[in-house]
């Protein structure tokens, strides 16, 4: 329940929908409990009671004790003045009382929903604007422990059992106790014995039901796990469907998305047949009280005496009418218990502590003046330092190349400059401040960002571009094209800058989806460049044409160039050789070869990895 308590504090901004909703079922349970008690002087009407419902004299009120017959009498007494006494009239006039009664009741129902509806909605998109902004929020290394199919399943489809199961929770909260309320306090006045009768039987049934649902938070978190898995697998599927078909790979992957459905179609007929327990057994054991109310009930009218009919059938749908709200609570409790599963799978993401946050006073980065520096850097992933002690200075204006093998720290110099780590040892100072002192969106601001593959989106073309200058204007998008060796491609495209490049760009050849990449960050145009190993992937024509963009790119820049091939890196100031996270070589190009030290190993094999 604390995770539903949790849901709770979403429905803050909505409150004055909250308000309009409470008081709506206030009316809403006042008069349904009302329309019950009305039936009482037209059943007497109907069984010709004509000393009951024609009283000559005003019936005084005596306590709350005789509350029940003056109500009865002070309404029979207005019904004879106004009907002369005829009985056909004054049962019309008491048929058009209920009908009044049931009208109102319906129109204060639809406006309890009514109200509820901007809340529930509300509180739904707020979520899954939460969650989203967290998730986008959370630093890299949150990712990397993650399936993403589990955390769209988060996002989506746990967001959504919220919605259709513990947010409906939200219109009972207030309609249905109120209704119960109202309808005990009817049942009280026109019968004491009956009502104590009724509940030392709707406890035990409220027992029973609950132990039916009480794995039901296990069961749906369960199917909530095997569906992150099931999308997850569906996602991967997608991603890598060229590898699947290449390697004949697609009976097992059919094998393991079949394997996980079946875990979710178990799992959720479980659930499911768990949750189709409940209506049925809680609508017999109401329909037990029931049956053992009409035998009392018809102990007290038949034998003591002490209750008239009319009044007892009045009881009856009372009886019944407190057994609806009481039913929707079980189900709603039910609900409860599995939104539970999801609400604690989406305040987990909620809740996870995000290690790259700025702090208290950050400053502001304006611009970048004079130097970059790496001191005494030392970093690991998991458990092995992948960076030691890594030192370097970069100034201004000067472009240098990190080289070496695989699982060397190229890559990780990236990740630490731009925050999406943190280090673990040392300082890395941008004009003399440490980068953590930095707010990160103005670190970022200084920074571009060319990666080997070309990540792209479902958009268009400028769209595409803009994503780091929201400002710019076409003319400078058609630059930043041109700069990047782009514009003549770009330019025969059936709408130009507006034309839509698919699904991760995939309309487009490799080489051009980098030059767009390469586009991007001239248009952002940011004082310092990061290319990490930006024409790895292509082949050798398209990487002359992106190398020719990279150089256009860099002029005037400083620049991190993670190599992968020598093109790249042949003319950079200083090249930095690393070895299993040191820096074993670094100097000119010419002075390395002539070292005959790795560098030259690693010209010789071409293996800038």
């Amino acid at each position: 329940m604390n995770h539903f308590y949790n849901i709770l504090r979403y429905a803050k901004p909505y409150k004055n929908f909250a308000i309009g909703h409470i008081i709506s079922n206030v009316f809403y349970a006042l008069f349904g409990a009302l329309s019950f008690i009305a039936l009482i002087p037209m059943l007497d009407i109907l069984f010709e009671k004509k000393d009951k419902i024609t009283p000559l004299v005003e019936p005084v009120y005596e306590g709350l004790s005789n509350l029940k017959d003056y109500y009865k009498d002070y309404l029979a007494y207005q019904v004879s003045l106004y009907t002369d006494n005829d009985p056909q009239k004054a049962l019309l006039m008491v048929v058009s009382l209920i009908i009044v009664l049931f009208l109102l009741k319906n129109i204060f129902g639809y406006l309890a929903n009514y109200f509820m509806v901007f809340l529930r909605n509300g509180v739904v998109r707020d979520i899954r604007n939460t969650v989203y902004k967290k998730t986008v929020e959370l630093p890299l290394s949150y990712f990397s422990e993650q399936k993403k199919g589990d955390i769209m399943t988060r996002v989506t489809a746990d967001v959504s059992t919220l919605q259709y199961s513990m947010l409906p929770a939200l219109e009972l909260i207030v309609r249905e106790p109120l209704t119960i309320i109202f309808t005990i306090i009817m049942m009280l006045l026109i019968s004491v014995k009956l009502t104590i009768f009724v509940f030392i039987f709707i406890p035990l049934s409220g027992l029973v039901i609950s132990r039916i649902g009480k794995s039901l938070k296990r069961k749906s978190d369960r199917v909530q796990k095997e569906q992150g898995i099931t999308l997850s697998t569906l996602e991967e599927t997608l991603t890598g469907l060229r590898i699947i078909k290449g390697f004949n790979a697609e009976g097992t992957f059919y094998e393991k998305f079949s394997d996980s459905t079946n875990k979710f179609y178990h799992f959720s007929n479980k659930l499911l047949n768990r949750q189709n327990l409940a209506s049925p057994a809680s609508e017999f054991l109401g329909i037990l009280v029931i049956s053992i109310l009409l035998w009392y009930g018809g102990q007290l009218v038949l034998v003591d005496k002490t209750l008239d009919g009319s009044s007892f059938i009045a009881y009856m749908g009372l009886a019944y009418n407190i057994l609806v709200p009481a039913k929707a609570i079980s189900r709603g409790l039910y609900n409860i218990k599995q939104g539970d599963a999801a609400a604690e799978r989406i305040q987990e993401i909620i809740d996870s502590p995000n290690l790259i946050k700025d702090i208290p006073d950050a400053t502001s980065l304006k611009g970048f003046e004079n130097q970059i520096e790496f001191k005494n850097i030392s970093f690991k992933y998991e458990d092995e330092y992948v960076l030691k002690n890594f030192s370097l200075t970069i100034p201004k204006g000067q472009t240098v190349a990190l080289v070496g093998q695989s699982g060397s720290g190229k890559s990780t110099i990236a990740n630490l400059i731009t925050r999406f780590y943190h280090v673990n040892e040392g300082d890395i100072l941008i004009d003399g401040i440490n980068i953590n002192n930095l707010t990160t969106s103005s670190l970022r601001q200084q920074l571009g960002i060319v990666t080997q593959d070309a990540i792209l989106f479902n958009d268009s073309i400028i769209s595409n571009l803009k994503l780091g200058k929201q400002d710019a204007t076409e003319e400078e998008v058609i630059e930043a094209l041109k700069i990047a060796n782009a514009w003549e491609f770009v330019k025969d495209l059936p709408e130009g800058i507006h034309t839509n490049i698919g699904d991760s760009g995939g309309k487009l050849s490799g080489g051009q989806k980098q030059r767009l990449s390469i586009a991007r960050a001239v248009l952002k145009s940011p004082p310092i460049m990061i290319l990490d190993e930006a024409t790895s992937a292509l082949d050798t024509e398209s990487e002359r044409i992106v190398q020719v963009a990279l150089e256009n790119m860099m002029k005037n820049r400083t620049s991190i160039v993670i190599a992968h091939r020598l093109s790249t890196i042949q003319n950079a100031d200083n090249i930095v050789v690393l070895n299993k996270g040191e820096i074993v070589e670094q100097g000119k190009h010419d002075d390395l070869i002539n070292k005959k030290g790795i560098y030259k190993k690693l010209v010789d094999m071409q293996s800038f990895e």
